[in-house]
């Protein structure tokens, strides 16, 4: 089965855990940067998990430009589309955030069809199958769509939702020998390959170093990031897997709970992790005033879940403990640091 895979947005958390678990199991990968002078970043960052040797080619294509495209996909079996832009330049223009989502996927699919890929894995979100508000369901599977029009939506919730819209009504457009299938993932967490692209990760990484201070009744339907990148692998050659949604979770923990992870098991390192809950009306008050705070409202103490059962069906997927997830995840952020530390000590002296 090995053959070439393209992944694209290399420096990314989801992109260099795919690429890593491509090359331990006999694939050449290519994958893509916006900027060439990432290239060193990129292969020391899969260097720290596994050798790539000279099965790693590294090529530069921006979403946002045609330019790159067909060359890196040329050649390719099979094609994985994790990157996504994580932040706009310019939030208060949701546009800014959500056209190179769109019309990036959509430049990518159009050159894995030219190239006659056999499969692409688009990498979704499950805000992308969640209801409206208040609704009474309690439980999303892949058969839920997001309304992208709703309000109450991030910048990033309303990309992942158009995008992947974007993504199915290209393919029933377009016949031929190429496939997709999209997988949600929720709160990925996990160790990190390259600290300075972190993602989600953020969370864990803030209630280290005391960035929250009280925690709010906030639910994380966790994936871990390896756990990601295995199903993204499911997804691109299980014969059953073609032209499906497959949601990606596993454990769901509290923020509470994620903080007593934390304290529980990693002694003075977790001196900095909060104690105390925040009320959730402190919270909607803060959230008029900081958009932070703005973004948890849709999920504050809501008991909302996705299901990952199809895919656990389907092709036989399953998860780590989400404790497992998160401490691990701490544990490298912690290496990281100590890392770049003793780095900038060193060149101090």
């Amino acid at each position: 089965m090995p053959g070439t895979v393209l992944v694209t947005g290399g420096t990314g958390f989801v992109a260099g855990w795919c690429i890593v678990e491509l090359l331990r199991r006999g694939y050449d990968v290519r994958t893509t940067v916006r900027d060439a002078a990432r290239e060193a970043t990129v292969r020391s960052a899969v260097a720290s998990a596994i050798d790539a040797g000279e099965r790693l080619t590294i090529l530069s294509a921006d979403l946002t430009a045609d330019e790159g495209w067909a060359d890196a996909v040329a050649g390719c079996d099979f094609v994985l589309h994790p990157a996504s832009p994580l932040r706009s330049s310019t939030p208060d223009d949701p546009e800014s955030f959500i056209i190179p989502a769109r019309d990036g996927t959509l430049r990518v699919l159009q050159a894995a069809v030219d190239a006659g890929v056999k499969r692409v894995v688009l990498t979704s979100a499950c805000a992308a199958a969640s209801p409206p508000p208040g609704s009474t369901d309690q439980n999303s599977d892949e058969s839920v769509w997001t309304d992208p029009t709703l309000p109450s939506l991030t910048s990033y919730q309303r990309s992942k939702a158009i995008a992947e819209r974007a993504a199915w009504d290209f393919l029933h457009d377009h016949h031929g020998p190429t496939a997709l299938t999209t997988v949600l993932p929720g709160a990925v967490f996990g160790p990190v390959l390259d600290p300075g692209t972190v993602g989600s990760v953020q969370v864990i990484g803030r209630l280290l170093d005391g960035g929250v201070r009280m925690l709010p009744r906030l639910p994380f339907q966790v994936v871990d990031v390896r756990d990601l990148a295995d199903i993204h692998l499911r997804a691109m050659t299980s014969p059953d897997a073609a032209s499906q949604r497959f949601i990606a979770v596993g454990d769901t923990l509290w923020m509470t709970e994620i903080a007593a992870i934390l304290r529980a098991n990693l002694g003075p390192a977790a001196a900095k992790v909060p104690t105390r809950s925040i009320p959730d009306f402190a919270v909607r008050v803060l959230a008029h005033f900081d958009p932070a705070s703005r973004v948890m409202l849709a999920s504050l103490g809501r008991s909302h879940r996705y299901t990952s059962a199809k895919a656990r069906r389907i092709m036989g997927w399953s998860t780590r403990p989400g404790a497992e997830t998160v401490l691990d995840c701490a544990r490298s952020l912690l290496k990281d640091h100590v890392r770049m530390s003793e780095g900038t000590n060193g060149n101090d002296h």
